[in-house]
């Protein structure tokens, strides 16, 4: 369990393949605090350490993760955005963020906005999963890259969201352009409330 407050940009060190599998290798400022197994969300997916070997860590993402993701893109040198689980005693400061990304997502604007930016993004539109709770309502949550974020101005199949200069310096989203594929999950309270809807239905 997440809470969509980034800590910081990991970088990654190497990619490895192997059958339908990916091995990302990154470093960050707190590799020495991690453990195996523990869970850390990369972009908004929440993967499990597997190694530990000096100041960079491993994770592995299976074809699942890397069809749903941007993880795919990813290339050595990329910065990620990365949080560690939430603390049960700590304060919620963002939103319920289970680190299950739904889909991807493209930015298809970006507008200055007094200092601020607006970045506005377009996912697939199904009207399947719609009813399922895959949508954004306005002044609802939506985690992007792994950042949690107000909804605004949502349509059938996109939404904006709005960037002070601490996210943008902070995050990737600072190498976010116009045509940038990020990851996106729904809020996850939406999708209760879909699934009782269709159970009452």
């Amino acid at each position: 369990m997440f809470s969509g407050i980034v800590e910081e940009m990991a970088t990654v060190v190497a990619i490895r393949k192997y059958e339908e599998n990916m091995d990302f290798t990154l470093t960050c400022s707190f590799v020495n605090e991690l453990k195996i197994d523990q869970s850390i969300s990369h972009n908004g997916v929440c993967l499990t350490v597997v190694s530990l070997e000096g100041d960079t860590y491993t994770v592995t993402a299976m074809k699942e993760t890397l069809d749903r993701s941007n993880l795919k893109r990813l290339k050595p040198g990329d910065r990620v955005n990365v949080e560690r689980s939430m603390l049960m005693n700590g304060r919620l400061d963002g939103h319920i963020v289970q680190g299950h990304v739904d889909e991807t997502a493209q930015c298809v604007a970006i507008e200055d906005a007094d200092g601020s930016s607006y970045f506005t993004f377009e996912y697939k539109a199904d009207k399947a999963m719609a009813r399922r709770g895959y949508f954004t309502v306005d002044k609802g949550s939506v985690t992007v890259n792994g950042v949690s974020l107000t909804v605004i101005a949502p349509t059938e199949n996109t939404f904006k969201v709005a960037i002070i200069p601490y996210t943008r310096e902070n995050t990737n989203f600072n190498a976010i352009q116009v045509g940038t594929t990020v990851n996106i999950e729904f809020d996850i309270l939406g999708k209760y409330i879909a699934r009782l809807q269709t159970l009452a239905d």
